[in-house]
């Protein structure tokens, strides 16, 4: 399995014969507006352009993979460049319906899709009312026959359900954002840094942290972070990717997996995605061509 950073929480992930283009957010540097809404910060996203070479990783994708429709995920930029390519756009129940509106070939992501053992993880992007205005969201667990198991948590602060996965499924890697996004009220919508460090504690494989330095409202660092790794001794199974870093990761361990369970993701978000649909639509200045 190949684990290839681009930008945010963009990346290929390369899985057997798939090659999973997770999350594409392609604007150009400075194309959407701020997502820092009070306190001061407020900048022009994407803060930086996508890496050397991206556009070349990002062609060779086979399918796409959403684990929510914020623009910071899916944005204008791809999905025009996902509709000049008719490639198949696989999703939760929850945005499946929203997104084939949208002219996409969406599949349910859902137990057996792409061959392999999957398991949709309900989360939460931030607490409270906050919480609830962001909209349902979840992570996806993979485990495809002869690789490491994946599980993408998507956007998501450490809760009792998160954890539950992490124990019963034992993935081999965990990529989860690490950016402690807060746009200035209601709290931090992303895991904090003790949530990350609690996570990693608690994970029996390796972590990927990204959804870092790339927008206006994530304040935290690479540096800072890989400190904090360092002083809690877990540098040597958490990895913090560069841009543009690609990582390999071998053959499933040996400890088993655990049983995947049926969740429903089904229920309507209603004013979310709406309020979703309409920022995710905005066309940005420029895009990759």
């Amino acid at each position: 399995m190949f684990i290839h950073q681009l930008r945010n929480a963009t990346l290929l992930l390369t899985l057997g014969e798939h090659r999973l283009l997770v999350d594409p957010m392609l604007a150009a540097r400075g194309a959407m507006p701020g997502f820092k809404l009070f306190g001061g910060g407020r900048r022009p996203n994407p803060l930086v352009d996508l890496p050397p070479g991206a556009h070349e990783v990002i062609e060779a994708a086979s399918a796409v993979l959403l684990t929510h429709e914020h623009p910071d995920h899916f944005d204008a930029a791809a999905l025009s460049w996902v509709r000049e390519r008719r490639l198949p756009v696989w999703a939760n129940a929850t945005d499946a319906e929203h997104l084939s509106a949208r002219g996409l070939d969406v599949q349910e992501l859902r137990d057996g899709a792409l061959g392999m053992s999957v398991e949709v993880i309900p989360s939460r992007h931030g607490r409270g009312p906050l919480g609830w205005l962001m909209g349902p969201v979840a992570g996806y667990y993979l485990a495809h026959p002869g690789e490491p198991s994946v599980y993408l948590t998507g956007d998501a602060v450490l809760t009792e359900t998160v954890l539950e996965a992490v124990e019963r499924l034992r993935p081999d890697v965990i990529v989860a954002p690490a950016g402690s996004a807060n746009v200035g009220l209601g709290g931090d919508i992303l895991f904090s840094v003790d949530e990350l460090v609690d996570l990693a504690r608690r994970a029996s494989g390796q972590l990927v942290l990204n959804h870092l330095e790339a927008l206006d409202h994530c304040p935290t660092t690479r540096a800072g972070l890989r400190a904090r790794l360092d002083a809690e001794g877990l540098s040597d199974r958490v990895h913090v990717p560069e841009d543009g870093e690609r990582i390999a990761f071998e053959a499933a361990s040996a400890g088993g997996r655990g049983a995947v369970t049926a969740v429903d993701r089904a229920s309507p978000p209603g004013l979310q995605k709406w309020l979703t649909g309409h920022f995710a639509m905005d066309r940005p200045r420029s895009a990759p061509p």
